[in-house]
């Protein structure tokens, strides 16, 4: 107690409570404007933090990863434009509902989501940070890659009305993950002699490509010469119905704890987080049909779990010295930058500075409530208002923007073009592009884990099943991969009893 009591003391005063009302509003600003997101935003702000106080260079940083993870939910409610890779799961049932009129409540489930899933992050945090630091140490490269075929498998059957398809589109994206140089053999693979292609393709740029341009052009067919009036878009407050905060508790408990379990895993992330979290959500749905037509639940869980990964992201970097993902790597630069080592002596040398992080991960979630839902989510709704042929040339530029600065490379506008233009023709063919991203985030880590494990055993495969462990988690794959084949000789049988009843 007192550990925390002397970090609030210092928490609470003038800067840091500044630093995190400015950088939750800016953090809510850079995940709603498409191609932009809080790895890059962090990482240009860590130079000026040379001058600043520890607390309050951290208080940005917190407020800004954790506002951009829920303002990356307003745009793809909006648009269906995941505004951070983390938002793609909420476009699936975020945008239906914008669609049929309901995207103030689709917005407001995205606040409360996000700030619960941030909270609880938080807590486990400061609670039981440690122990599940520990525990991640039992995981080793066979069982990263059991994750990693677990992720694309339920995302590649689970998203989308076709399992095949939704297998294929992540074998697609594994493909696009192995362009680049090999991190274990430094050998160059599909490159075609191109210098720009040896770091690989950008994930942002393909997401912004992949996901952001097909609904611009889909919106140009249109030729929409009138946006929606005020009362289309019914920004009025809409309270909870009687019963549905109750509805949601389940979803946000079990979203909640994947985000904090995946969050503990060193290089998962909350994108991971939320598809886990959005098949869990369908998985328990007595109406699992209803996800990707406007289901609440859909939004609940993908906002919960990506937000809950914040906090959790931050377990292994402050107890044991390994970022759980870029943020977490950039928050231990920011530390090391003030003479700080991170590990566990931290804890023991600077416990204000360690107390007070955490601190403002829990308070800067607070604030998504009141920042998100009283001001920014009713600023950003109003894109909705502009006439198409007003808005596709404003989000066009934005997306060239947003992806120009990444690099500083015009090549990558080339790049998002030729991606975009995939992603329109894949929507045309009904296959489902989540898969391909994922397959992408994931694919790298499969690779990488399973050779590694392989190294370590001399060449013996046994070596992924023999671990308890990895022996679970690829019964889980395989029934994951299983089940749409169970359940469609389940309908066959049925149908078949059903037409023998006389």
């Amino acid at each position: 107690m007192d550990f925390f009591l002397n970090a609030a003391s210092a928490v609470l005063t003038t800067g840091p409570l500044a630093a995190m009302l400015g950088a939750t509003l800016l953090g809510v600003l850079i995940g709603a404007l498409p191609g932009l997101n809080p790895v890059m935003a962090i990482a240009l702000l860590l130079p000026l933090t040379y001058s600043m106080d520890p607390l309050v260079a951290l208080a940005m940083v917190a407020g800004i990863y954790n506002g951009s993870m829920y303002g990356g939910a307003i745009p793809a409610i909006l648009l269906r434009i995941p505004g951070t890779p983390a938002s793609i799961a909420t476009t699936f049932d975020g945008f239906p509902m914008a669609e049929k009129g309901e995207a103030a409540k689709a917005l407001k489930i995205a606040c409360w989501s996000s700030a619960i899933g941030g909270i609880a992050s938080a807590l486990a945090l400061m609670s039981v940070g440690p122990l599940l630091a520990r525990a991640t140490l039992q995981f080793g490269p066979a069982e990263y890659f059991w994750i990693a075929m677990f992720g694309m498998a339920s995302v590649g059957v689970m998203v989308g009305s076709d399992p095949v398809k939704g297998i294929l589109a992540a074998v697609l994206g594994l493909l696009v993950g192995t362009v680049g140089i090999d991190s274990l053999s430094g050998q160059a693979r599909f490159t075609f002699g191109q210098p720009w292609l040896l770091g690989g393709l950008d994930l942002v740029v393909v997401l912004v490509g992949l996901y952001a341009l097909p609904p611009v052009l889909q919106l140009a067919e249109k030729c929409d010469l009138r946006g929606l009036s005020a009362a289309q878009l019914k920004l009025a407050s809409v309270p909870f119905r009687k019963g549905e905060v109750r509805s949601l508790l389940p979803t946000w408990g079990r979203s909640s704890l994947i985000g904090i379990f995946v969050g503990v895993l060193p290089g998962a992330g909350g994108n991971i987080a939320a598809f886990l979290s959005y098949n869990a959500a369908r998985s328990a749905s007595s109406e699992p049909e209803s996800f990707g037509k406007g289901n609440p639940q859909g939004v609940a869980a993908a906002e919960c779990g990506n937000n809950a990964d914040n906090a959790a992201s931050m377990i292994p970097a402050l107890t044991l010295g390994i970022p759980g993902n870029v943020v977490a790597a950039l928050v231990l630069s920011a530390l090391m930058i003030h003479g700080l080592q991170p590990g566990p002596q931290l804890f023991h040398q600077n416990p204000v500075l360690v107390g007070g992080f955490m601190i403002e991960m829990l308070l800067t979630s607070v604030l998504i409530l009141l920042v998100g839902g009283a001001a920014a989510t009713r600023i950003f709704a109003q894109i909705q208002r502009l006439p198409g042929v007003l808005l596709v040339p404003s989000i066009l530029v934005l997306m060239c923007v947003g992806v120009y600065v990444i690099n500083g490379r015009p090549v990558d506008l080339w790049v998002m073009l030729a991606a975009g233009a995939a992603g329109y023709l894949l929507e045309k063919l009904n296959v489902p592009l989540a898969p391909i991203i994922l397959g992408m985030i994931l694919g790298p880590m499969a690779e990488q884990s399973v050779r590694r494990a392989l190294l370590i055993s001399r060449g013996d495969p046994t070596e992924l099943l023999t671990r308890p462990i990895s022996a679970v988690l690829a019964l889980a794959t395989l029934g994951m991969i299983l089940w749409p084949l169970l359940r469609a000789i389940k309908r066959r049988r049925a149908k078949k009893a059903s037409e023998n009843k006389p």
